[in-house]
């Protein structure tokens, strides 16, 4: 059995220039993944340095197990998997730094992106409908937020996929499929071919296998949603119901998930202390999720951002500056069930029903816990963005309007954000120019896609990954010199004691990167906010008395500065972006002055000689 191809009118055509303006912007969508990848700036959590911090200590302590680390309780936060990948990336420790960490998730991602834009090209036969769909994925906000960071939402993503996508390739050599018809009437139209076959036993390992490697990567409980999918799907793709053929599925994707359980396992026989492993992960990390003080239904139904109701909404937030089409795409598809209720799940193509029920499937397990959270649906995305590219033409126009919006508006803070940079002494004239520039680009799209209305959705798209790549040449002047130690500290400073301002969990894990080789000890740093001028003298005091070195953060009273001059010298500076404010530090007045309250000087200081 043939996989779809393109018809010879399209195979001669694939290369068209609009073809060609496809690829081209997801050559830059992949470049813009790659800028900044060894940033301070890139989008993330505060998770990412907890991992990093577990993942240095385990590659000095010379072994894979057990997992080390400083924090108290957070050692076993999640399998060893992504620990290994990060000592294996770094080289135990050879070559740490976070470009060298974060490069194996942007490889998972643009793997994802590949398979996605392979579906949709089998799908429609059209090459630039493939390329979209690859495009829609790294628009949206989670991919980019957790798709290059030292997290695990892309290795998680990639492998507890795998068996879906495999499943969709399968269903999709029968028949030749379009994407002008994608609901057919007739009920023949999405049965199964009498030559095809669900699969075997041994691909059902591979499955199981695939799906142990993803949850080796996060949490056993992913086992759930995921063997779920690959069940309902198997069971839908059936031509007719049989007992057999249900029981012939179960029994398979129960054996892919008893092998990926049993992947997972491999942790409690090699970690020499399986008990801390079972209190920390099994206990503290997951089944705590199942619990809320304030009652399950409570929770459920009026718990704000953790309701079952916020939930429902889960796509559309990670989609993010793309969440107006994705709620465009639910009100078309609501409007079409409630034309055609009538219609029987069997009339659907195969990879029509495969792709909504890897979206409602994951939806419904994780409106399950008591702690819901749109991070859970990101293993989800991928059929998201097949979705969107199916149906992007019958979307209105009115929902890529915001986007458009929303990106101008972005862009154009961003901007100014650069020219405050720029002001500070923090960007050259050169970094200033590109940025605008794009900045000026961006704004062209945002114009044409609004006057014209042929364009208006491509620009969507092609302005949404516009702020991603503007975002990242505005951070790029804090990567280099003037966000940096000098490398003449850098060698001076060394096997030092620092006392250095950490506010969150693994913060302080920052210098590793900024000043190697030296030992932190935390404080406060935002408590300090709220200290008087004299508080933070006496603060900054008793710290250099203790330590041979501090970093101290730019207070409202300190200028050019620290409160310790004369009596201290300042051995290094730095600029840094401040990332939480007191009430009334952030104004309608100042809104547009960012140098006023986003950045603050950071220096380096040890007592007199």
């Amino acid at each position: 059995m043939q996989p779809i191809l393109p018809s010879n009118t399209a195979a001669s055509q694939i290369w068209s220039k609009n073809t060609q303006a496809w690829l081209v912007l997801l050559v830059l969508a992949v470049f813009t993944y790659i800028l900044g990848l060894d940033g301070q700036y890139v989008p993330t959590n505060g998770d990412e340095l907890v991992y990093t911090h577990i993942a240095r200590l385990t590659a000095a302590s010379g072994h894979w197990l057990p997992l080390v680390s400083d924090l108290d309780h957070m050692r076993n936060t999640k399998p060893p998997l992504l620990f290994w990948q990060g000592i294996v990336a770094g080289d135990w420790g050879q070559h740490w730094s976070m470009g060298a960490l974060r490069l194996p998730s942007v490889i998972y991602t643009l793997l994802i992106a590949l398979f996605i834009g392979s579906a949709v090209l089998r799908i429609t036969g059209d090459m630039r409908k493939g390329l979209m769909a690859a495009c829609i994925y790294l628009a949206f906000l989670c991919t980019f937020r957790y798709g290059r960071t030292y997290l695990t939402s892309a290795p998680e993503s990639f492998w507890l996929n795998a068996p879906m996508f495999f499943l969709l390739w399968q269903q999709l050599r029968s028949s030749q499929l379009h994407l002008e018809q994608p609901v057919p009437t007739s009920a023949t139209s999405g049965s199964f071919n009498s030559d095809e076959r669900t699969p075997g036993w041994l691909t059902h390992l591979g499955f199981g296998f695939a799906m142990g490697i993803g949850v080796a990567y996060k949490s056993f409980a992913l086992i759930a949603p995921a063997a779920a999918t690959l069940w309902c799907a198997q069971i839908l793709a059936l031509p007719r119901w049989h007992w057999r053929e249900t029981f012939d599925i179960t029994f398979k994707v129960t054996l892919s998930a008893v092998v990926a359980l049993g992947i997972f396992g491999l942790w409690f026989v090699l970690d020499p202390d399986p008990k801390a492993v079972w209190q920390e992960f099994v206990i503290g990390e997951n089944a705590g999720k199942l619990s809320n003080s304030a009652g399950y239904w409570h929770t459920a139904f009026l718990a704000g951002g953790f309701s079952i109701w916020a939930q429902l909404l889960g796509y559309a937030q990670n989609a993010g500056l793309l969440a107006f089409v994705v709620l465009g795409l639910m009100t078309l598809g609501t409007s079409a069930i409630w034309r055609r209720w009538q219609l029987p799940l069997s009339s659907l193509p195969n990879y029509f029903r495969t792709v909504l029920i890897w979206l409602v499937v994951w939806l419904l397990v994780f409106t399950l816990p008591s702690q819901r959270s749109a991070r859970y649906l990101i293993p989800a995305m991928p059929a998201l963005a097949i979705m969107v590219a199916l149906f992007w033409q019958r979307i209105g126009r009115s929902w890529f309007i915001p986007s458009l919006l929303l990106c101008g508006v972005f862009m154009t803070f961003l901007g100014r954000i650069s020219w405050a940079e720029h002001d500070l002494g923090i960007a050259n004239t050169y970094e200033l120019i590109v940025t605008l520039l794009a900045v000026i680009i961006g704004s062209i799209l945002v114009l044409a896609g609004l006057i014209k209305s042929a364009w208006t959705r491509n620009c969507a798209l092609a302005t949404t990954l516009a702020v991603f790549g503007i975002f990242g040449l505005t951070t790029a002047p804090l990567n280099g010199p003037s966000g940096l130690y000098q490398d003449k500290v850098i060698q001076d400073i060394r096997a030092k004691r620092i006392a250095v301002p950490s506010s969150f969990n693994g913060q302080f894990e920052r210098f590793e990167f900024l000043l190697p080789g030296n030992r932190f000890v935390a404080y406060d740093g935002d408590a300090r906010l709220s200290f008087s001028k004299a508080e933070n003298s006496e603060k900054l005091k008793s710290l250099l008395d203790i330590h041979d070195a501090v970093i101290w953060l730019q207070t409202r009273d300190e200028a050019s500065e620290p409160l310790c001059l004369p009596d201290c010298r300042i051995i290094g500076h730095r600029w840094e972006v401040r990332g939480r404010h007191q009430s009334g530090e952030i104004t309608v007045n100042n809104l547009w002055y960012p140098q006023q309250w986003l950045f603050r000087q950071e220096w380096l200081v040890a007592k007199s000689v």
